[in-house]
Formats: C-alpha cells, sequence, structure tokens
C-alpha cells in the first residue's frame, strides 16, 4: 500500500446549484491540492498499550494548524487541538472503517503518523474538505463518492476532480456520478483570471439555502418560466457552449446568462454588481456564490487588470494557467 496520496482542488465553471439536479456541469481540477504522508509504526494491540493514530494537518507553509490522536478501536480522539474538528474527522474515520472493515483494524494493525498538507491556504474554498475525503478513501480503499455521501454530502463534482488529470463534464444520473475528461482549452484562455474574495463560503449552507428556496417555490426552477427538466437542460446547453464557444466576447455572453439565471434562482446579487461594477470585463462566480473565487475576463493587458484587482484591494490574481490543471 502506497505511504503517500495527492487530491487536486477544484472549481465549478459552470451549473453551480443546478449540478444537484441533474444539470451538467464543467469543473476543473485544480494544480493546487492536498498531500497525505503516512509514518507508520507495528502495533501488537494482544499485549495492550496506547497504540493510536496520530493526525497532524498542516498549512501550505508546512505549519501544524489542527492535531489529535485517534483510538482505532472506534476513532475517539484524545489530545485535539480543536474539538469540533476531531469530530468532523472522527465521522470520516468512523464511515471509512464501516466501507471497509479491516481500516486500521485488527491484532497487528499498522497505526501511523498521518500528516496531511495542504497546498493553499485554507480559506481560498479550493477543496479542503473533498481533498480530504479523496485521501481517506484512497488510503482505505474504498469508494470516495460513498464516502463523501455518508459525510459531507454534495453534488461530488468535487471528489471527480480530486482524482482527475484536466477539466472534466459532471453530471448526476439517478443520484450516481457520472464523468468524463473534456478539453476544455479556449483561444482566450490568457485573458482569464481568478480573483479570491476573501470570504470563504460553506458549500454545505449554500446548498441548504438553494433547497430552501426551491422549495419555497409553486414552480421548481421557477426562474425565466421555465420548469424543472427545461432549466436542467437549459443549463447543461449552457455547459456545452462554454465548451465550444471561440471568441471573448461569446464567453462573456455565456458568462452573463449564466450568472443571470443563478442570480434568480438562490436570490443573490452577482459579485461583479456587488463589488466590480464598472469593471470592463466580465466576473462569474464559481460554486457556492459569495466569497471564495471568482473568474474575471479580460481583453486588456495583464498589467493592468491585475491593477484594477489590486487596487479594489483583491491581492489574489491567478491567470488561468497557473491555476487551472
Amino acid at each position: 500500500m502506497s505511504n503517500h496520496f495527492h487530491a487536486h482542488g477544484k472549481l465549478l465553471l459552470t451549473a453551480e446549484y443546478f449540478v444537484l439536479d441533474g444539470a451538467l456541469a464543467l469543473a476543473l481540477p485544480v494544480r493546487l491540492g492536498q498531500s497525505l504522508d503516512l509514518r507508520f509504526t507495528i502495533y501488537d494491540l494482544r499485549l495492550g498499550g496506547t497504540a493510536s493514530l496520530h493526525w497532524r494537518s498542516l498549512d501550505e507553509k508546512g505549519e501544524c494548524w489542527f492535531e489529535a490522536k485517534f483510538d482505532p478501536e472506534n476513532f475517539d480522539f484524545s489530545e485535539a487541538t480543536d474539538p469540533a474538528i476531531a469530530e468532523r474527522l472522527q465521522k470520516i474515520l468512523q464511515e471509512a472503517r464501516k466501507l471497509n472493515p479491516t481500516f486500521l483494524h485488527g491484532p497487528d494493525c499498522q497505526l501511523p503518523t498521518a500528516n496531511c498538507q495542504l497546498d493553499f491556504p485554507r480559506l481560498w474554498g479550493l477543496g479542503t474538505s473533498s481533498t480530504l475525503i479523496y485521501l481517506v478513501a484512497k488510503w482505505a480503499e474504498i469508494d470516495p463518492f460513498e464516502l463523501s455521501a455518508r459525510t459531507f454530502g454534495g453534488s461530488g463534482y468535487d471528489i471527480a476532480c480530486a482524482g482527475a488529470d484536466g477539466p472534466i463534464l459532471y453530471r448526476l444520473e439517478n443520484g450516481k456520478p457520472h464523468f468524463e475528461r473534456c478539453g476544455f482549452n479556449p483561444p482566450f484562455r490568457n485573458s482569464l483570471y481568478f480573483i479570491y474574495l476573501g470570504q470563504k463560503q460553506d458549500s454545505r449552507e449554500g446548498i441548504k439555502n438553494y433547497r430552501l428556496r426551491i422549495a419555497k417555490s409553486k414552480i421548481h426552477f421557477s426562474n425565466c418560466g421555465l420548469g424543472a427538466q427545461e432549466t436542467v437542460d437549459k443549463v447543461s446547453d449552457l455547459t456545452k457552449q462554454f465548451l465550444a464557444v471561440q471568441t471573448l466576447a461569446e464567453f462573456e455572453e455565456l458568462i452573463r446568462e449564466h450568472e443571470a439565471m443563478v442570480a434568480e434562482t438562490i436570490g443573490l446579487q452577482r459579485a461583479k454588481s456587488l463589488f466590480f461594477n464598472d469593471f470592463w470585463g466580465e466576473v462569474k462566480s464559481l460554486g457556492a456564490w459569495g466569497g471564495d473565487f471568482v473568474l474575471a475576463t479580460s481583453g486588456r493587458s495583464v498589467e493592468e487588470t491585475r491593477r484594477y484587482f489590486n487596487e479594489k484591494g483583491f491581492e489574489v490574481f491567478l491567470p488561468f494557467d497557473e491555476l487551472v490543471l
């Protein structure tokens, strides 16, 4: 068994929220992610002792921001620097054990010090939870989608991104994930940039709010006067157009159309309206709206574009090829 695992982070370019109801989504794995390194010590539990799984979470600078020890029998924890985080990790480990009863179990089990290190700042919203789920699943030799469904939930596109080596088309069919590698290599990619808004969003809260909005509506997906299936089909068609478009102007038109559909459905203003109303290009939210990364388009120089966002107070500015795998 490997002692090292890596998972890619994610960005959702199209079908945010709608992907939960079967819309086709274009998802982008990113170069930054999370790694899990295991250092094993063999214990014979028949002899007693205090064998434990020692977990350490490290940030992008290699500094430990969470640490705990877990009993291998039931994953009770001790010496946790943050009990709430320890409880979430305990749940992941317990569900992994249910899916694979031999995981960290047996008279001569191998108990590691597990070092889990991020490549990006924790607040960036690039998949801290999804990469963790993927890493534990690979270690436990179980299906990462099943582990995700039993713990954090969601559409699963982020789990697919964790193991992908490039852009993917993703959809749920009868609740099951289906995805395939696709070619997203627009000729205007040098005019695309990612900007971090500075307020990490909770994807689970975003999904909850989306579901509440839909539940209160008399007609499922009431925006634009479309019914449920018509809306899913429209969003899926937009995703296909995002893949096929050849000019920056056409791409920007698709962004405006997509943003209008999502804004009306979830009842939130566009990021462009809130922060960048005087920007010459377009701005598109990615995933849960409100504070993680946005995609910006610009036909002007990278220097002028960077200066615009920096002067607005947004320092994290990444060209497309620096981030997307």
